[in-house]
């Protein structure tokens, strides 16, 4: 069985990139023991082998395990994990939260063989303790929660959390919604999760992130028809789709072919975000790159980054011959909010190219009239996103796909929500999920960096709004994960700028 369980791992997302609801997940089960004849015993017997796999591998010396069990399926998953480490000698504790005589079905069997081996359980208590345990095993609810966590549940998070072993969680963190992310009173803070059949929402939304750990998806050889006519609330974006989306140049090309963008912005004293918006569509392989800005900031434009060509702009009417030549205008980094930026805000919102709207740009457009535009891209952060929609930040972050779906049906064309699990997607299409990026990225110019990169992607590719902006979006975000791998504490904009090649040409 283990042998079998290594075929049915994947830590890369060949299998699908659609993410599903428990809903969904528990239907492809359904079909796979119904319609495809796979057993569900079988199947659980799988679970239990890939997750007893995966914590063997990735915490090699832990030797003695607590395994915590709950009701149902889950704990199906967690008696037939401690039967299998048994079977590796190795130290087993089970600890019950729910009477194991009353499962049913598959689990009861998982339970049933378990104690056939010689396995015993013992019950949870507020007493139990977890001191001996270099490792703990969360087999409790899985992704049936459908209220906050209570009673010896609550308790049994609360001290497998306290305990300071790594804990890992089979197919979704106790207490943690499958659907929304959703902490539910308590949660479990895991190591590394194993989850399977389909990748749950949840673990991307939300709280999700901070609580699964490492992720592992395992199919456990369900075939990819179990999805047949089932519909994602998101898509994971990932390198397969970038390849799709940009894929080699052929020999004869020259930079007439890659498009010629316009960064509208730099007001006095934030030339900076300018260049960095420039340099970035330049990494992003645009063909040109022209920065439209205040006069006081060329030469430093220049300077910094001599491939730019730099246009002096004292007020909208020097900027429009630059619009007639651009193929995609990216407005806002820098820009400020005075009359200066107001001027070229009004010229280039009414010009026929793709447009790219971010930072100040953003802000103007909160602030002025009414205005839609299926070809544009914006790019809010939560603050910028309540300032759009007339809600608080705190609104936006607590219900981030209803946010992004609000920026839609009001201002039209493609959203980009940025933050932990950025959000893209345009109205009537499933949105794509970024599941890359690092805290470290929180600074100065990360933004100005993303409005480029998705620019340069655009003017290659303008016929894909919504493609071209989840590419920039991860692009971005792999970046910045490459930058971190000497830190996150002090990574620049910079530094995101310099990985870009790498990331576009995997």
């Amino acid at each position: 069985m283990a042998k079998m369980a290594t075929s049915i791992i994947s830590r890369v997302y060949t299998v699908t990139n659609s993410l599903l609801t428990p809903a969904q997940v528990r239907e492809m089960d359904r079909r796979a023991i119904e319609e495809l004849g796979i057993p569900g015993y079988e199947l659980m017997c799988r679970a239990g082998a890939a997750t007893l796999e995966l914590a063997r591998e990735r915490f090699p010396a832990a030797c003695n395990w607590a395994i915590l069990c709950g009701a149902g399926n889950n704990a199906g998953d967690g008696y037939v994990i401690a039967r299998l480490a048994r079977a590796r000698e190795m130290g087993v504790r089970v600890i019950a939260i729910s009477d194991p005589d009353g499962l049913q079905g598959d689990a009861a069997t998982a339970w049933s063989e378990y104690r056939a081996a010689g396995g015993q359980a013992e019950m949870f208590s507020a007493t139990t303790d977890f001191s001996d345990a270099d490792l703990i095993i969360d087999a409790l609810l899985g992704t049936g929660l459908d209220r906050p966590l209570a009673g010896a549940y609550l308790t049994a998070v609360e001290q497998a959390n306290a305990a300071g072993a790594p804990i890992v969680a089979v197919d979704i963190p106790t207490g943690l919604s499958g659907s929304t992310g959703e902490v539910m009173g308590a949660g479990i803070q895991a190591a590394a999760t194993v989850t399977f059949v389909g990748l749950k929402q949840g673990l991307y939304l939300g709280a999700g992130p901070g609580c699964r750990g490492s992720l592992t998806f395992a199919d456990l050889g369900i075939p990819t028809q179990a999805m047949a006519d089932m519909h994602p609330d998101f898509r994971l974006f990932d390198q397969g789709c970038l390849r799709d989306l940009l894929p080699p140049r052929s020999a004869d090309s020259h930079k007439g072919l890659f498009g010629h963008v316009l960064i509208v912005g730099g007001n006095l004293g934030m030339g900076g975000a300018v260049r960095l918006a420039g340099a970035a569509a330049l990494r992003a392989g645009a063909g040109l790159v022209t920065v439209a800005t205040r006069p006081d900031n060329v030469a430093a434009v220049l300077a910094g980054r001599p491939e730019i060509m730099c246009a002096p702009v004292s007020s909208a009417g020097d900027l429009l011959p630059l619009l007639e030549r651009a193929t995609v205008i990216a407005l806002g980094p820098g820009l400020g909010k005075d009359a200066w930026a107001q001027a070229l805000f009004d010229a280039t919102v009414n010009c026929s190219q793709p447009l790219v709207i971010d930072a100040d740009g953003l802000n103007l457009l909160a602030a002025g009239p009414p205005r839609r535009r299926d070809d544009w891209v914006l790019t809010p952060h939560p603050g910028e996103a309540g300032r759009l929609l007339g809600q608080a930040t705190a609104a936006v972050q607590q219900d981030r796909p209803a946010a992004l779906s609000a920026v839609n049906t009001r201002y039209g064309g493609v959203a980009v929500l940025k933050g932990q699990g950025t959000l893209v997607g345009r109205a009537g299409e499933t949105p794509w999920l970024i599941d890359r990026g690092n805290p470290g990225m929180a600074t100065a110019g990360m933004g100005d960096v993303l409005t480029g990169c998705l620019a340069g992607i655009l003017a290659q590719v303008p016929s894909d709004l919504a493609q071209a902006a989840a590419a920039a979006a991860w692009v971005h975000a792999m970046a910045g994960d490459r930058a971190a791998l000497l830190g996150q504490r002090g990574l620049l904009a910079d530094d995101v700028v310099k990985e870009l090649r790498a990331c576009l040409n995997p």
